[in-house]
């Protein structure tokens, strides 16, 4: 089993890309150029240029900045609200799962994407507003799987002795469930961020994600959907962006998975 290198130099690669990119390409992405319109790629606009002559390259580190930030902060609050709900309900079982698989079939009525779609048309999209709202609709797998794990670790013997001596529940929580969950959450985490950045980008696309001036990779794509035909550098490199980074969360995600379920099988 090998690491997955290449899925990891990439991420960093994008993420370098992103963050310090503007600091070395000092191209203002909010620019126009009425003498550079839908300009194909060259060494003076690598990435070419949109239908007002705005740098593409310049915009695809500003929208990256975007996208990464509610990938991120969008998966890793649903992955604590899973873990948070999904251990309650695993620990002390009982009353406390009944209102667990409610709660969780309360969410599920709806399918994920309809309800990101309902709560983002009540309200006016930004960064933060995105984070809430995809954390909010992303948090049950997790959940469910946290809360079957918690299960089969509240079963173990040396588990039942310290509740029996009624050892503080966070203390067994925080000490012996933590540990053992920990792979579960990061294999979550890696999964999420990229589920987050391509629900983030399917909103900026149908027009109720990020919107003007802001930018993100969705936003970008959305933007190049009505000259596809004679400007197809517009799409295309934010949508590779998108992918690279989702493929390379998978990839990883994968490794992590395969790492965990090897260890279960060896203990």
């Amino acid at each position: 089993m090998k690491c997955p290198y290449i899925s990891i130099g990439i991420l960093i690669s994008i993420f370098l890309f992103s963050f310090l990119g503007p600091y070395i390409y000092d191209v203002n992405p909010y620019d126009l150029n009425p003498d550079a319109l839908l300009l194909p790629p060259t060494l003076e606009h690598p990435f070419g240029t949109d239908r007002l002559g705005r740098d593409l390259f310049a915009r695809l580190m500003y929208g990256g900045r975007v996208s990464l930030i509610i990938g991120v902060g969008s998966a890793l609050i649903a992955s604590m609200l899973g873990l948070i709900i999904g251990i309650t309900a695993g620990f002390f079982k009982g009353k406390v799962d009944k209102g667990f698989v409610i709660l969780v079939d309360l969410f599920l009525t709806f399918p994920t994407f309809f309800l990101l779609l309902a709560l983002v048309s009540y309200v006016e999209a930004s960064v933060w507003v995105l984070i809430f709202v995809i954390s909010v609709t992303g948090w049950m797998t997790m959940a469910r799987m946290i809360r079957a794990e918690s299960f089969s670790i509240s079963e173990k013997p040396f588990i039942k002795i310290l509740r029996i001596a009624n050892v503080n529940p966070l203390k067994i929580i925080l000490k012996y469930f933590a540990p053992l969950l920990a792979p579960i959450f990061f294999v979550s985490f890696t999964f999420g961020v990229g589920g987050a950045i391509l629900s983030e980008s399917a909103l900026s696309f149908l027009g109720l994600g990020i919107t003007p001036p802001q930018m993100s990779w969705g936003s970008l794509i959305s933007e190049g959907k009505e000259v596809m035909e004679i400007a197809w550098w517009i799409s295309f490199f934010p949508g590779l962006m998108i992918f690279l980074v989702t493929f390379s969360l998978m990839q990883i995600s994968d490794y992590l998975q395969s790492r965990t379920n090897r260890k279960e099988v060896l203990s």
